[in-house]
């Protein structure tokens, strides 16, 4: 059996939210999220337009046996419109901050999604019947007029060409001050948490006119404010923890079961930092931008501006392991602050068995880490590795001044307008889901590995 690092071979088309691929585009067009469901059947996109798109998978066919794992449109929809906050007089972008998908309970499927103020839970839904045959309307639906009906007969169900339905169930506004930066399902189904700058707050999914407090790391004066939290996500088996990363490069664990009010961690996981390292971008490139806990519910991995970072719930002091994602970045830290890139807040992923992890960087390449073999590869999502079973060749970016071999791309080369921040993986498969831009690659394991 192939080692889940072989996420090598592109088996699927790019697909973009363009109406050709690689066209010109929009900065509505930009893929601002991306999140499978429970299954992996079904693969979301958010964009910076406030639209959400959905893909299926396409089951194998005897005639087409290779074409399982192929995901093609399946629905599109408008979730979020450019609002104004007229007592604030700020506008409210309809950019799709987080996806989330609910557990599938029934035939329909539900998701959340939220832009900076307002998180809205969807049912997407199919019908291939109709009803025909009403007593009391027309056939074009309009109302008789009841005196002229003189029989009574029974509705039937006809069959219809499918038509997939996205209706949106609740919407839960008003409850954050500040933008919100994530959405976590709580593993009771119940229950989920959005966080922003200062707060987190608790909501349940049939109550839209209030939620709890659960967080709040405002200070009673705004000068005394040291950091914000940056993201936050419930524990995928225990419905009372729940884990969320600050500016600071910490992690806090915290126990509902204690307070109603979360001030006072259970845990603080934190990395003592080296002195002699020590500079004016070490707070910058130290704060977490995403952090996610592994599908055994065991660790959390965590993503700063340079590195990866694995954490045992067991060991606070330090992390388990850390992995550097584009260290020659390190003597760019300057241009870097200049262009503003050093705030870029890139994602990252488990694969189903918590053995590999994986992380974007610049020039459109993604970072793979396999955690026992201790092996990594940087793989690219361009055009060429988006050919029907290409194989992605393995790419090496070399120092500035450092000795190149062929192929090697210099640092100095990099394209930094070109940048992975968001990733999925398919939770029990090899697929992964690269947004670039306002394209989508997904890549599946095949054959073929070369590891560094």
């Amino acid at each position: 059996m192939l080692s889940p690092i072989q996420v090598l071979c592109s088996d699927i088309t790019t697909l973009s939210l363009e109406p050709e691929p690689f066209a010109s585009y929009t900065e509505a067009d930009i893929i601002s999220t991306v999140e499978f469901n429970h299954n992996g059947e079904l693969l979301a996109t958010g964009d910076k337009g406030g639209r959400v798109v959905i893909f299926q998978r396409e089951p194998e066919t005897k005639t087409e046996p290779f074409s399982q794992g192929e995901y093609n449109v399946y629905s599109t929809f408008q979730s979020h419109e450019p609002e104004f906050d007229y007592l604030k007089s700020l506008e409210i972008e309809e950019k799709i901050n987080k996806i989330r998908w609910l557990p599938q309970q029934n035939a329909a499927h539900f998701l959340l999604s939220t832009n900076d103020k307002t998180i809205k839970l969807w049912k997407v839904s199919e019908r291939d019947k109709r009803p025909e045959g009403y007593n009391l309307k027309d056939e074009e639906g309009r109302i008789k007029d009841i005196s002229t009906v003189t029989s009574l007969q029974v509705p039937v169900l006809k069959p219809m060409d499918l038509m997939v339905e996205v209706s949106p169930r609740r919407v839960f506004a008003n409850a954050h001050t500040y933008h919100v930066n994530s959405i976590s399902v709580n593993s009771d189904y119940e229950t989920y948490m959005s966080a922003d700058d200062l707060r987190i707050n608790l909501w349940h999914l049939d109550i839209t006119d209030r939620s709890f407090n659960i967080v709040d790391i405002k200070p009673a004066n705004m000068e005394d404010l040291t950091e914000v939290i940056t993201a936050a996500e419930f524990h995928p088996h225990h419905c009372n923890l729940f884990v969320y990363s600050s500016s600071k490069g910490t992690l806090r664990l915290c126990d509902m079961r204690e307070a109603a009010l979360c001030d006072k961690h259970s845990k603080l996981f934190e990395e003592p930092e080296d002195p002699s390292a020590h500079s004016f971008f070490s707070e910058i490139i130290s704060s977490v931008s995403d952090v996610k806990f592994s599908h055994s519910g065991r660790y959390l991995l965590t993503r700063d501006y340079l590195t990866a970072k694995v954490w045992d719930l067991n060991m606070e002091r330090k992390p388990l392991e850390t992995y550097q994602v584009h260290d020659y970045l390190r003597s760019k830290l300057c241009s870097l602050y200049e262009n503003d890139c050093i705030f870029d807040k890139f994602e990252c992923a488990w694969n189903g068995s918590d053995s590999v992890i994986m992380t974007g960087a610049y020039n459109n390449f993604f970072r793979m880490f396999d955690r026992n073999t201790k092996r990594d590869v940087t793989l690219e999502a361009s055009r060429e590795s988006s050919k029907p079973r290409a194989v992605l060749k393995p790419r090496r970016v070399c120092s500035a001044g450092g000795k190149r071999r062929k192929d090697d791309i210099s640092v100095d080369s990099l394209d930094f307008t070109k940048k992975i921040l968001h990733t999925a993986w398919h939770p029990t498969e090899n697929i992964i889901a690269i947004a670039a831009t306002n394209n989508l690659y997904i890549f599946q394991d095949k054959l073929n590995s070369e590891m560094h």
